[in-house]
């Protein structure tokens, strides 16, 4: 994985962290790293630089990692709807996975990671980004995973 040419925005607030992202980056070839310790200080980064990919914290001192999300994946907020966006926090519990899949995270990952993990992670942002969808209270990639035949829902997938 050759990560030289992607622009990158870590939004993380522990400096340890930051420097295991940026060395974990820097090994796949990763140039063009910004960082940010809270959203707010994301979201004035975003209105001034276009990136290709953020990777987020959920949990910050003054500030909630989805509530960044949320704001990124509402049309017309930002041009950066589209990103992909990797969490990577500190909880695995089915609840928060559940809360930043609906808030339109790309991926997820658990802290303490792997390389290996994070690698995974990486490839599926990059080469298998899943499809944008848009419904009457979601905007983001799309959550399902796989096909379920038995499905016949309103909004069931062609």
């Amino acid at each position: 994985m050759d990560l030289s040419a992607t622009r990158i925005l870590i939004v993380e607030d522990h400096r340890q962290m930051i420097e295991l992202i940026r060395s974990v980056l820097a090994g796949f070839g990763a140039r063009d790293i910004e960082v940010a310790a809270s959203p707010t200080e994301a979201w004035a980064l975003l209105e001034r630089r276009a990136f290709d990919l953020l990777i987020v914290d959920r949990t910050f001192h003054n500030g909630d990692g989805l509530d960044l999300v949320r704001r990124i994946r509402r049309p017309g907020e930002t041009t950066a709807a589209f990103l992909p966006i990797l969490m990577l926090t500190g909880s695995g519990e089915a609840s928060v996975v559940a809360a930043a899949r609906d808030a339109g995270v790309s991926e997820y990952l658990v802290k303490p990671f792997t390389v290996t993990g994070f690698h995974e992670r990486m490839m599926a942002l990059i080469f298998r980004p899943r499809p944008f969808v848009q419904t009457q209270g979601y905007f983001g990639p799309d959550r399902r995973r796989r096909q379920d035949p038995a499905y016949r829902g309103r909004e069931r997938r062609g």
